[in-house]
């Protein structure tokens, strides 16, 4: 019972702690605490108690038997050979009357014989009467060895009863000094604080700050891997002063730098396009573009140390960027297992290449509309730059329209110059598995002929 009561509160405190930070169930979890600390207490008395009853009542009786089956079978032999020692003598004294009693009948010498017999009465009647006695004194020891048995009971119970008596009244007492208080907390279980009443007020009153707009919280809904373009500044804690230390390492993990003319070659021949329609065709598209949250790898370990605002974490974790934009080298992003969010130095992660199987399941931008394809060689489509979407947040709509005014086709020329890797906004260069670029993008694919209808048309 002291175990079952120790374990069931023991999982009531758990539960007063559940409620520790509610603003209106705070002082009910602190009284469930309470009521259970006060149980254990008395629960640990009762054990005590227990453990008084086992040795004072339990462990005395157990030695106090032993004692006396000892002192009983002592007791009952030598009564038993006390007991035959004198009938022995009262029966040998009866014989000898009887003996006497033959001899003097038909005798000359009558007196002689009658005063032997009255010995031999006097004799049997002295015994007699000391075995009756010895009967008497052996029933009234018994009775008292007895009694005395039954008093030790007894007396051991009536201690511990007013041992528990005391225990209770304890009990009593304690438990009527604080059930009022308890009574009171939970009475009204409608009553509302008063500062939960003031802060149900402010969220019912209507503020100056205008509600957020609609189109964040349905990219909200869009899941993890997705993120709007309009992040709230106020959930963003403010960069680290100073610029993010670049290692001197992170030049490992890159390749040399672009050669200046392959990188300007690439716009220009974007701006020299005539294709009306594929430019009005991808505009179009953009509304069905989905953007993907970007995430990156480490490739070193930070510690972010006293700092709350900056991000730890060790080589070889994918951290999910929230802010796409680098600002003085710092980058803010959450770690995809500890789920924590920080700042943390750029130079220290590169971008995390994904494998082909989630490539296959991702929505891309689409380059323009089935009408406008057919006009574009098959063995090129991969090397149609696409605007951005439009739709989105304009403070980076801004920043992604002028890579989106050059969007046209190249030619097999211009990309057979443009074959090397192109650089980022760091002027680093990173291979195509590395960008997110299609790796296959150059190589040029036979012409197929087949004999039906549904054959392309090749130029």
């Amino acid at each position: 019972m002291v175990v079952a009561g120790r374990a069931y509160y023991d999982s009531l405190a758990k539960i007063g702690d559940i409620p520790a930070d509610s603003p209106v169930s705070k002082e009910l979890g602190q009284v469930l605490i309470e009521i259970s600390r006060t149980h254990k207490k008395l629960n640990d008395s009762l054990e005590e108690s227990f453990k008084k009853f086992h040795k004072e009542i339990i462990s005395e009786l157990e030695k106090k038997t032993d004692l006396d089956v000892k002192y009983m079978t002592a007791t009952l032999k030598r009564y038993q050979n006390e007991h035959r020692s004198k009938l022995d003598s009262l029966e040998k004294s009866q014989a000898e009357l009887k003996k006497i009693r033959r001899k003097s009948q038909g005798a000359r010498n009558v007196l002689k014989y009658e005063h032997k017999e009255m010995e031999y009465l006097e004799t049997v009647s002295s015994r007699q009467s000391d075995i009756q006695r010895f009967i008497a004194e052996g029933c009234r020891e018994a009775l008292l060895e007895e009694k005395r048995r039954f008093c030790f009971l007894v007396d051991k119970h009536c201690s511990f009863t007013q041992h528990m008596h005391f225990y209770h009244s304890q009990c009593a007492d304690f438990l009527k000094s604080k059930l009022p208080g308890w009574q009171e907390i939970c009475s009204d279980a409608t009553k509302v604080p008063e500062k939960v009443r003031m802060m149900i007020e402010e969220i019912r009153t209507p503020g100056s700050t205008p509600q957020p707009s609609p189109m964040i919280e349905r990219n909200t809904t869009i899941g993890n891997d997705f993120y709007p373009h309009h992040e709230n500044a106020s959930k963003v804690p403010p960069a680290p002063a100073g610029r993010a230390y670049t290692s001197p390492l992170v030049d490992m993990f890159n390749s040399p730098a672009p050669a200046p003319g392959a990188a300007s070659e690439k716009p220009s021949s974007a701006e020299n396009s005539d294709d009306p329609s594929l430019s009005r065709s991808t505009s179009v598209a953009t509304g069905l573009n989905i953007m993907k949250r970007q995430r990156v790898k480490t490739i070193f370990p930070h510690t972010a140390g006293s700092n709350r605002t900056l991000l730890s974490f060790a080589q070889g974790d994918v951290i999910t960027l929230l802010v796409a934009e680098e600002k003085d080298g710092w980058l803010y992003g959450e770690h995809d297992s500890t789920k924590v969010k920080g700042w943390f130095p750029s130079s220290y992660t590169r971008p995390l290449e994904e494998p082909a199987e989630e490539k296959a399941f991702v929505p891309e931008p689409s380059p323009a509309p089935i009408r406008s394809v057919s006009s574009v060689n098959l063995v090129e489509k991969g090397d149609v730059v696409l605007p951005p979407p439009d739709y989105l947040g304009s403070a980076q709509t801004d920043r992604r329209m002028e890579p989106s005014k050059g969007t046209a086709v190249r030619t097999p020329t211009d990309r057979a110059e443009n074959t090397g890797p192109k650089p980022d906004v760091n002027g680093i260069i990173k291979p195509p598995f590395l960008s997110g670029e299609n790796p296959f993008a150059t190589v040029k694919l036979r012409p197929t002929v087949t004999n039906d209808r549904s054959a392309p048309v090749i130029r």
